[in-house]
């Protein structure tokens, strides 16, 4: 069915259970946030969203305001730019970051939404004791002098990957982003997945590259395909400069993975695409050593020597991680022209 609101003049036809963000945002109207992510359940807690809507008292939350019929919804009131600009204002003043040193300079969510509500970008302020860095596994650091505390890593450890691996952490008396008791991460369940370091708005989490991921040459540009490692069929994102890829991740809209992947997805694929031992065409054993060799020869030798069995001398054994199609091509392969009903799967975890 739907509803119809007004934004900013406009009036929109919403559908059941969108909230006022999420249809300002659908139709392309700028409305700052922090804490809401669209993987996650919105809570409302930074306020940054805040609007003003027309017979409510005082201003309201728009990621957690249900749109309704009639809505009449103004995002850029005097007041209402005035509020976003003092919870901001509230949100950084224990800021300790600097925005000049910090690897995600100009690449920033926080940035964003600090030049959209109209304030200067943190230039980090003198403490007696910052945090420390912290490892991230081999995959991501964690720097939370960066960290604004919008517990979007928290929430989508616990909402959507189901791995409680980070929490808030009472810490002098201040709720701090951490990990319970405060084990390493490889101690607490973690699963590298990187969904923390993807839904992260600042420098509090980002992804280690490899050195010279980033080279001074041709334009970077996105390809969207699907991950190589097993058939589940996640879809992913890549960066790609010069025929290499620079960095991959899980595409949101992705209809089997909906934006998230495991380890070796996430961190795995450009340094797998790319490894000097990653073999790129068939090898032949001949006198004791290996000899490259085409595709035509190679399928040639291996059909030949099949020829050379009966068909009860036949066994095929599919990889537990091919795809449904691939799965299915082979046992006929195998019972259509080997002749064998020898056939099984390695899925035995």
């Amino acid at each position: 069915m739907g509803v119809k609101i007004t934004i900013d003049g406009r009036e929109l036809s919403v559908d059941d259970g969108k909230t006022v963000l999420e249809a300002a945002l659908d139709a392309g109207i700028a409305v700052p946030n922090l804490c809401y992510h669209p993987f996650l359940e919105p809570v409302g807690s930074c306020r940054v969203c805040s609007v003003d809507i027309e017979g409510m008292r005082g201003l309201a939350a728009s990621c957690t305001t249900p749109a309704e019929d009639g809505m009449v919804v103004h995002t850029r009131t005097p007041r209402v730019l005035e509020y976003r600009r003092e919870m901001l204002r509230l949100i950084l003043q224990d800021y300790p970051g600097d925005c000049r040193e910090c690897p995600r300079d100009n690449r920033c969510e926080l940035q964003d939404v600090v030049r959209q509500v109209g304030l200067e970008l943190p230039s980090g302020k003198m403490v007696e004791t910052p945090r420390p860095k912290l490892p991230g596994g081999p995959f991501f650091d964690r720097d939370y002098n960066f960290c604004i505390r919008c517990g979007r890593c928290v929430r989508i450890c616990h909402e959507v990957r189901g791995a409680q691996a980070i929490v808030f952490r009472e810490v002098s008396g201040q709720q701090e982003v951490g990990t319970p008791f405060d084990r390493p991460l490889e101690e607490v369940g973690c699963q590298f997945c990187g969904a923390c370091v993807d839904v992260c708005p600042s420098g509090a989490l980002r992804e280690k590259l490899p050195d010279g991921a980033w080279r001074q040459g041709g334009e970077i540009r996105e390809v969207t395909s699907i991950c190589p490692y097993c058939g589940v069929g996640c879809r992913f994102i890549f960066e790609v400069q010069d025929g290499r890829i620079l960095r991959e991740r899980p595409d949101p809209n992705g209809p089997a993975n909906r934006g998230q992947a495991c380890v070796k997805g996430r961190f795995g694929i450009a340094g797998f695409i790319h490894h000097p031992d990653r073999l790129t065409q068939p090898l032949i054993k001949e006198n004791g050593g290996f000899r490259a060799a085409s595709w035509e020869e190679s399928t040639n030798l291996v059909a030949h020597r099949l020829s050379s069995y009966q068909p009860h001398e036949i066994a095929v054994v599919a990889c537990a991680r091919a795809t449904n199609e691939d799965t299915y091509v082979l046992q006929k392969f195998a019972r259509g022209v080997l002749k064998t009903n020898s056939i099984d799967c390695c899925a035995r975890i």
